[in-house]
Order: C-alpha cells, then sequence, then structure tokens
C-alpha cells in the first residue's frame, strides 16, 4: 500500500498474531482438571518454562543449537489459541485440526511466518534431534507440574510422571527425571531467607 508515494508497511497482521498468542494466557491445561486441579497452569505458563527448560536440556545434550530448541517451544502449542487445549480422554473422541490452525495463524505474517511454522512441523514430526530433545523439554515440563501438584495434595498427578517416564528419549531427560521424583519443588528457597546476600564486585 502507497500513500503519497511512500511504502506504508501493513503490521496489522503481526499485531493481531500478538494479541492472539494471549489467548495462549487464559486457556488453561485441561489435563490437570482430570486429577482434580481446579485452576490449572496456563498454556502460556507451560511454554515458557518449556521454553527454558528446552534450552538447558540442548546444551547438555551437547547440541549447537539450544536457542532454536528454546524457542520450537515457545511456538509448540501456539494452534490452542484457536482450537483449545484438549486432555488425553478427550482426544480419544476430538480430533482437532492443529496444522490447519497453524497454517492460517501463520499465513498472513509472511517470512517469519513460515520460519514459525517450519519450527512448529519440525517439533510435530519428532524426526530431528532438536525436535526430540524439544519434546523432551515438553514433557519434563509437565513431571515438575505434576511434582508441584502431588505436593498440594492432587496425589493422582503421579499418573503422570509414571507416563512421562516411560516416554523421554534423550539421556540428560532420564537423569533428571529420576532427581525430579526425590526432590521438593521448594528446595530451591530453602536457606536463602538466612544467607546474606552477595556482595557485587
Amino acid at each position: 500500500m502507497k500513500f503519497g508515494g511512500i511504502d506504508m508497511v501493513n503490521d496489522k497482521p503481526t499485531l493481531n498474531f500478538f494479541f492472539e498468542m494471549a489467548m495462549l494466557k487464559r486457556i488453561k491445561h485441561e489435563g490437570w482438571r482430570v486429577v482434580g486441579v481446579e485452576t490449572p497452569d496456563s498454556v502460556a505458563e507451560h511454554a515458557l518454562r518449556a521454553a527454558q527448560i528446552a534450552y538447558f536440556l540442548a546444551c547438555e545434550e551437547g547440541h549447537p543449537e539450544p536457542e532454536k530448541a528454546s524457542l520450537m517451544l515457545v511456538f509448540h502449542d501456539m494452534a490452542e489459541a484457536r482450537v483449545g487445549d484438549m486432555h488425553k480422554i478427550a482426544k480419544r473422541y476430538v480430533m482437532a485440526d492443529e496444522l490447519a490452525a497453524v497454517r492460517d495463524q501463520t499465513d498472513p505474517l509472511g517470512e517469519p511466518g513460515r520460519r514459525i511454522r517450519k519450527l512448529w512441523e519440525e517439533f510435530e514430526a519428532r524426526e530431528t534431534s532438536l525436535a526430540k530433545i524439544a519434546k523432551d523439554a515438553d514433557l519434563l515440563e509437565q513431571a515438575l507440574a505434576a511434582k508441584e501438584y502431588m505436593e498440594r495434595g492432587y496425589k493422582f498427578a503421579d499418573d503422570f510422571i509414571n507416563n512421562i517416564k516411560k516416554i523421554l528419549n534423550t539421556k540428560t531427560a532420564l537423569r533428571w527425571m529420576k532427581q525430579i521424583t526425590r526432590m521438593n519443588s521448594n528446595d530451591w528457597w530453602q536457606g536463602l531467607k538466612k544467607l546474606e546476600p552477595q556482595k557485587r564486585k
């Protein structure tokens, strides 16, 4: 589009995409409701920690592109902004066309959209070593959440942990999984109140 002989960039599709991604903050992880969690974490909360895990997992596995693993997890659940989140029981009966949703989301976005869709498709195919690392990060985030819910009294969240143990691929993820089951989610802050803050150099 031109205005007064000057090319005007249409940013609306990109900005609309940003508004759409806010849906992921409002959509809850429905699988946790099956084990009794009334207010589970959002899809956006899951994606953030999964992306953080993916970076460290890729580093630990010696992959040269940990940033790509993290980025893959940033967008891995983007289709749920349109199709919602369905737990495994619902998926026995309902099939969501997530690929169609991702295509419709990314087509208006030009080259950045094509790159995002390529990442999404790589993650879904699980054929590359990076996609396998990213999937393990996705599963580890769910295992961490399950551990947290168990400590809050949702004992059936243990079912998530038992199932995740069976499908992890990487050595690092398997090692971390063993440690997650033995830890308490509050360990990280124990003693911090007693310690003097480190002096800056």
